[in-house]
This record gives C-alpha cells, structure tokens and sequence, in this order.
C-alpha cells in the first residue's frame, strides 16, 4: 500500500510541475480583493473566518465586475483588440453514462488555462446522464441550450434547469450530486455547455452551494442596427448591461452573442483574463484588420491576454446567423493539481480528498448512506 500510495504522490508531484510552468504571471489574484486571502485553511478543518463566513450564508466570492479595469473605461478608438491565439475543432467523444461531449478545455489542445479546467459541449439522451459523483475544490457552471436537467446533491439541492437556464455549483470542501435529463416526447437531445472553473486556493474549502440562474433572468442588449444580440449572463456589455450578481466565487464573463449577416461585436473584456469564444451555429470572423480570422461552428477560439476587447463579425453575404459563447476569466496565480473530479493545490490535499470521499469525513459526511433519487433511473 505504502508503494502504490507513493506512485500515486510521484505522479500527482509530475502534475503539479507542469501547472506551475504554465501559471500566469500577469495578475497577482491576491491584490484583486485582498480580504480573501486573511483566511486560512488546512486539510482537515475550516478557520474561524471562514466557518463565520459560510454561517451566514453570505457570498465570499471575488466581484465579477473588477474595479477601475482600465480596459473597460477606454473609449472606443483607444481600445486594442484582442489577437487570435489558436482556434480548433472540438472532437466529438463519449462522456459519462451514455452522454456524448464535444470537449475543448481540458483536452491536449488547451490545458493550463487559469482559471478553466474544462467545457464540454454535451449531448444527453435518455437513459444517459452523470448519476451520483463528488466534487471539490471548484465549480461548475452548467448552461442548457435545449431539453431539461435535473441536479440533486448531498446538500438538499434540487432543481431542474430547462432551455437557457443555468446552475451555478461551488463544490468547496466537497459536495456529491446527481445531473440527469429529461426524456423529452419528441426524443431530441438534450444538449448544453458545462464549463469546469477553478477556486481560489483561499476558498478551495469553502462550505458547497448551488443556485439557479433562470433565462427570464438574463439581461438582453441589442445593438443599435438590430444586427447583434447579448444573453449578459455575467458580466458587462459595451453599452454598459449588467448581469446579475454573486453567480460564481471565481469571476467568469459569459456572454451568449448572436451575430445576423453584416452585424459586428466589438466587446471589452476585463485586462489580463484569459479569454475564449466557442461557436455554437454559423461562420463567425474573429480579429481584426489583417488579423481576422473565420471560424466555423464547434470551434473554441482563443484570444491572447493582451489587449481590451474582443471583436467578431459576420459577412453581410452570409446565409445563416452565428452564435458563439464569449467566455472570459480571471487567472489565479496558484498550482493546480487535479484528479477527476478533484482540483486542489497540492498531490497532498488530492490524495487527502480521496480519503475524505472514502471515509466520509471533512466535507462529506453527508455522502454516508446518500443516494440521489434521479440518479437510480439509470
């Protein structure tokens, strides 16, 4: 035992080695929101601060809006956009229990891409789904584009998100739940995005929590020309909606952007964060000047993290619209060691999660004698 549990450290120590080569050093996350980082943890326990923190149920996250961004505050012809770094296709594979995925974070294409570990363009039929799993030490933010899913976990969640709805999961010091569809009459799919974001070493072990974010609920901006609409689901759009507030602990913009043909998006993003568009319908042209590029539908595009916006148009002579999800992140400045379903900051703590999943202890009391009711229909 003692010889395999070494391997596993040795590998895990490999693993981390390779993070910390790719972590950015263009941000320092801790003179972001400095009072975060007054909290102390350790493997086994919570401090005062924290435990009073989560005792009154309050968000401890970081704010999605950074303040005084100095790419958000320039005008319009002082703004440099932002130039194409890579763009490639998302092959389709099979995920899960019978659950089809188009993965382009987290494969061999783009990895250490702080603050994502993953997203999965998923396509879930009946009799599919992802029963009872643990998580800890990130969230997940799980947008459903047709069909319905339902989510329950250790911690008494449960609801279920239909077309253009979200869930918002902070897996913390740990959480064990359930995401299973819907068998719709018509027999289609159901399909959407889920986009793994890491934590902040400082609430790697925060108490879990959940939250729906409804379509009804997502602001709408529409350019002057009608050419361009924005689902803001977080963040900010040029002419200044705002989504709603204190969705995700680890600031994340999402923007669901349609372009007609001839319309353009000229959108400023937060300096630094690390950026990308994965296309959903349609040609879209990223770049600008002698930079553009055309992108086709499953694509993730990556953006550079110079620069204050993103610009992307459609050709007036195009047939069809586009629609791609703009996504952008603030990079954390810390070692990634992740494991499945855990992501923490060292092999130790991985290997601690896997016995704290085991034994039930340390945030998974709760997983003892568990089980999801959604997930017993596989």
């Amino acid at each position: 035992m003692r010889t395999i549990t070494s391997i596993f450290v040795a590998v895990l120590a490999i693993v981390t080695a390779v993070y910390l080569n790719w972590i950015p050093s263009q941000l320092n996350i801790k003179s972001y929101i400095p009072q975060l980082f007054s909290q102390k943890h350790t493997n086994n326990s919570m401090s005062a601060t924290q435990t009073q923190a989560n005792s009154t149920n309050s968000f401890v996250g970081l704010p999605v809006i950074p303040p005084n961004d100095p790419s958000l505050t320039k005008s319009p012809e002082m703004a440099i956009p932002r130039a194409i770094k890579k763009s490639f296709l998302a092959i389709e594979q099979a995920e899960g229990a019978g659950a089809r995925v188009r993965r382009s974070i987290g494969t061999s294409k783009l990895k250490n891409f702080s603050p994502f570990l993953m997203l999965d363009h998923f396509s879930i039929g009946a009799g599919a789904g992802f029963p009872d799993h643990p998580h800890r030490g990130q969230e997940t933010i799980t947008y459903l584009l047709s069909g319905s899913v339902d989510h329950e976990d250790f911690a008494g969640n449960k609801g279920t998100i239909g077309p253009g709805d979200l869930q918002f999961m902070t897996a913390g010091k740990g959480i064990v739940h359930a995401e299973m569809p819907h068998q719709n009459s018509d027999g289609s799919p159901n399909i959407g995005m889920q986009l793994w974001v890491d934590l902040p070493k400082s609430l790697k072990f925060c108490e879990p929590r959940y939250r729906d974010l409804r379509a009804s609920e997502i602001p709408k901006d529409t350019s002057a020309d009608g050419k361009v609409t924005i689902k803001v689901i977080s963040g900010k759009t040029a002419s200044g909606v705002l989504s709603q507030q204190e969705l995700s602990y680890t600031p994340v913009w999402l923007l669901d952007v349609t372009i007609k043909p001839g319309g353009k998006l000229v959108q400023p993003l937060p300096a630094g964060w690390n950026a990308f568009a994965y296309s959903l319908k349609g040609q879209v042209i990223f770049g600008s000047g002698d930079q553009r590029v055309t992108v086709e539908q499953y694509h993730n595009t990556v953006f550079e993290q110079q620069g204050d916006t993103v610009v992307a148009e459609v050709d007036e002579g195009a047939d069809a619209d586009a629609q791609f999800i703009l996504v952008a992140g603030l990079p954390l400045d810390q070692a990634i060691v992740q494991y499945g379903p855990f992501v923490l900051s060292s092999a130790d703590q991985v290997y601690q999660a896997l016995n704290d999943y085991q034994t039930h202890s340390n945030g998974f009391e709760r997983a003892k004698d568990w089980e999801s009711d959604i997930g017993k229909r596989m």
